[in-house]
């Protein structure tokens, strides 16, 4: 693949693509922070209902873009977006677009897990309760518990509900986190390496609750650990010096990837 073609979609996307409807649609999408050019003419298809993991080297643009999603770049000073980026058919930059409402429907989920210092309840209760999910008590009840299950935690937590959840582990921690983001009912998720402060026994459970995830939603998942792409992921995506040189299929994307910078990097010569 030339580099005037490596930031479109690759033949090995439309497969998994033809399975599962767009849900995010990039085109020539460019982020400045000041003089900085963060990413590049960057284009890109997100199927529903599938993890696409963001790889490449530190600085190389993915948790930029991943950021540009929910338009978290919008409280950086300097920052610029310019180019179109679409969820199920709308220009989430447009003016017309509340950002409050956006997020609603753009989970995230952070490296370090954050919860709030508040109780285990209260943490996920709070999406719902503001955005006016819940009429009243017995239905808010209802979907704290089914976050709570769907995140694989509700067993763990159910007779303490009302403790903080800043006193969980670590791994419990981050699957409260990710309860909290699906308790507002979104249609994307987005994970920015969600396990890089997790041991290695919570790392497994987080990515099988991922795997769990993704039969209901858009998974968008940044990670610096190769393995775990290849584990979570049914596309990836390769990022370096700000451009997206290649996004397909992720069993052929790490045994015959298109472009000579993708091999070079998953085969450890730089990165």
């Amino acid at each position: 693949m030339d580099h005037q073609t490596s930031s479109l979609v690759t033949p090995a996307a439309p497969r998994i693509m033809a399975e599962r409807p767009v849900r995010i649609s990039a085109r020539d999408v460019n982020i400045y922070y000041g003089e900085k050019h963060a990413i590049k003419n960057l284009s890109i298809n997100i199927p529903d209902k599938a993890v696409s993991a963001f790889i490449g080297p530190s600085g190389c643009g993915k948790s930029t873009f991943l950021r540009a999603v929910n338009r978290m770049n919008d409280t950086i000073v300097g920052c610029r977006v310019t180019g179109d980026i679409q969820m199920d058919g709308k220009n989430i930059n447009s003016r017309e677009v509340d950002v409050v409402e956006l997020r609603s429907h753009v989970g995230m989920v952070f490296q370090k897990p954050n919860p709030f210092p508040k109780s285990i309840y209260e943490n996920v209760a709070y999406g719902p309760r503001i955005h006016g999910l819940a009429s009243n008590k017995a239905d808010l009840d209802v979907i704290v518990e089914s976050s709570l299950k769907k995140a694989g935690l509700f067993e763990e937590v159910k007779d303490r509900m009302q403790q903080s959840g800043t006193g969980l582990s670590g791994g419990q921690q981050q699957r409260l986190c990710i309860a909290r983001a699906i308790a507002v009912n979104p249609s994307v998720i987005l994970m920015d390496e969600p396990c890089s402060a997790l041991d290695p026994i919570a790392t497994a459970r987080i990515e099988e609750l991922i795997d769990e995830l993704r039969q209901n939603y858009c998974i968008i998942i940044v990670t610096h650990s190769m393995q775990q792409a290849a584990r979570v992921s049914q596309l990836t995506a390769f990022f370096h010096l700000g451009t997206l040189v290649e996004f397909g299929d992720t069993d052929e994307m790490f045994t015959a990837p298109q472009d000579k910078r993708t091999q070079d990097y998953i085969t450890g010569r730089f990165g």
